[in-house]
């Protein structure tokens, strides 16, 4: 399986405009995730919730095709794809021709199960709906629902994940909170690059501490990993040291390069959040 160095990230690449599937570059979970005690099933539920903004290619007269697509991908693939082969991927699909929307969508989803269901045993599919030019305007902009922690005025000082910062009241009742913050930043693990995003964390159990966790949240600011992992990271984090009886975590990271990731993660089946992107993104 491919590892992180050998993508397209931080390299010159050459820009295909003519379909190639074997653009896309898939990169096992199971690394990353060993680092924060997962090594067999995963103790979470979810899905990375991907948009893809630039989307476009020909009809059988040549003339040029534009719509949004949104992809999810369910945690218990064995694979994410690197961003950036995402892109180039879809960058292929610029000068081809298709008869109908239905075949892109078809090919597309095709392609991306093969990658990121890549060895195995029970392959799935992936989730792909596309919205043509005529459903542009159904798309709204809404912010994550809850508490917003930025509200409090903490001093921070680490910028790389502390978990000891979290703290929770496991001597008394259990509570239902909703909390939310802005300040959440990490950078490429690849290139450094800055990515900007928005977590919601929703759970039921011992009161976490709000100051202690906005300074956690704070604390990957300097932190290297993609998106996928700082989710699972924050999601073992809190699950390990505050002890909830119920958690999720869902974070909405700004677009790069014309796609933006969000990746859910929670403790318990329930509904997916609506892929509804933030005024940020």
């Amino acid at each position: 399986m491919h590892s992180p160095d050998q993508s397209p990230l931080g390299k010159a690449s050459a820009y295909a405009d003519q379909y190639d599937p074997s653009l896309l570059f898939p990169l096992a979970r199971a690394p990353k995730r060993s680092e924060i005690g997962i090594t067999g099933s995963v103790p979470f539920v979810g899905a990375d919730l991907w948009t893809a903004f630039e989307l476009s290619w020909l009809n059988e007269r040549g003339k040029p095709q534009v719509a949004l697509a949104h992809f999810t991908v369910p945690c218990e693939t064995p694979n994410i794809v690197e961003s950036k082969s995402f892109k180039l991927y879809l960058n292929s699909f610029n000068q081809t021709r298709f008869a109908t929307a239905q075949d892109v969508q078809a090919r597309l989803r095709a392609d991306i199960s093969e990658a990121v269901w890549r060895g195995a045993q029970h392959p799935g599919t992936v989730g792909v709906r596309l919205l043509l030019p005529e459903q542009f305007d159904q798309e709204p902009v809404h912010e994550l629902d809850g508490l917003n922690l930025d509200r409090l005025d903490i001093e921070c000082h680490t910028y790389q994940p502390a978990p000891e910062l979290l703290r929770a009241a496991t001597g008394e009742a259990p509570v239902s909170e909703v909390l939310v913050s802005h300040l959440l930043k990490s950078n490429c693990l690849v290139t450094g690059q800055p990515d900007w995003g928005s977590v919601r964390i929703a759970y039921t159990g011992p009161q976490i501490d709000q100051e202690r966790l906005l300074q956690y949240i704070v604390s990957f600011r300097n932190h290297n990993e993609f998106h996928e992992q700082c989710v699972e990271r924050i999601y073992m984090d809190l699950w390990t040291r505050c002890q909830p009886i119920k958690l999720e975590v869902y974070a909405r990271y700004t677009r790069r390069g014309g796609l933006d990731i969000n990746p859910w993660r929670t403790s318990h089946p329930q509904a997916m959040p609506k892929n509804v992107r933030t005024a940020r993104q």
